[in-house]
Formats: C-alpha cells, sequence, structure tokens
C-alpha cells in the first residue's frame, strides 16, 4: 500500500460556539477551586458519608496515583494500605458534592505521572521521596 492513497480529510472539525458553551457550562458547575497537587502527593480527603438519616465525614488518606481528563469531568485516584497490609485503591472526581476537603500533606518527589507501579510494591519499595524546600540560613 502506497502512502500517496492516504486520505488527510479525516480530521474532525470543531465547532468553536460549541466549546464556549461547555466551557461557561464547566465553570458554572465549579463551586469551590481545590489546592493543586499532582502523582507522588499524599493527601487527607474528607468525604461525606451518609448513614441512614445521619451524615458525618469519613478521612481517607493516601498516595495520589494518578490524575485523569480535564475540566468538570476531572478524576483521580488515591491508594493507601489499610488494614492487615491491603492495598485500598479509591478513584474520586475532582469536583465531587461528596468531597468535603482535600488536604496536601507531603509532596512526593516522582519521575511519572502515572504510579501504577507501587501496586506492586510492598514496605520501603513503596516509599515515594518527599520534596523539601531549602532553608535560608
Amino acid at each position: 500500500m502506497s502512502l500517496c492513497n492516504v486520505s488527510l480529510n479525516n480530521t474532525r472539525k470543531v465547532n468553536p460556539m460549541k466549546n464556549r458553551y461547555l466551557k461557561s457550562f464547566e465553570d458554572a458547575q465549579i463551586k469551590v477551586e481545590p489546592p493543586r497537587f499532582k502523582a507522588g502527593d499524599t493527601l487527607k480527603l474528607g468525604i461525606r458519608i451518609q448513614e441512614g438519616d445521619k451524615m458525618r465525614t469519613q478521612n481517607f488518606e493516601g498516595v495520589c496515583i494518578s490524575l485523569r481528563g480535564s475540566g468538570v469531568g476531572k478524576t483521580f485516584c488515591v491508594r493507601k494500605i489499610g488494614a492487615n497490609g491491603v492495598g485500598v485503591e479509591r478513584i474520586f472526581p475532582l469536583y465531587a458534592a461528596s468531597l468535603v476537603s482535600i488536604e496536601v500533606l507531603r509532596v512526593g518527589r516522582v519521575r511519572r505521572a502515572k504510579l501504577y507501579y507501587l501496586r506492586h510494591r510492598k514496605g520501603k519499595a513503596a516509599r515515594i521521596k518527599e520534596v523539601r524546600k531549602k532553608e535560608l540560613v
């Protein structure tokens, strides 16, 4: 097959008005801007949980192993080691109403955007280096 026969007209045309409407809709959905974080950061999340007719806040603390998506649909995955050394991963929408608080406890120094390799590591091998700020003397 020669490359001359390949059609270059398969590109999809994007309507700029549609993008403008979607952008304004997404901006209206965002109530509070969450703190900036990236993969490798240790997060403490406050999650609103309804038990019967009562509402309570449950904390979930772990390492952010991935961020994906954009805009209102952006999600992130947090991994922690639970009871008996069992790994627990939860995926949260960044702008979910059930997320009461997001707090960055430690800033990790990693060289990957997705830290899925941590799933196969145990103990000290699963540690992430912490970014330390230089102190002025």
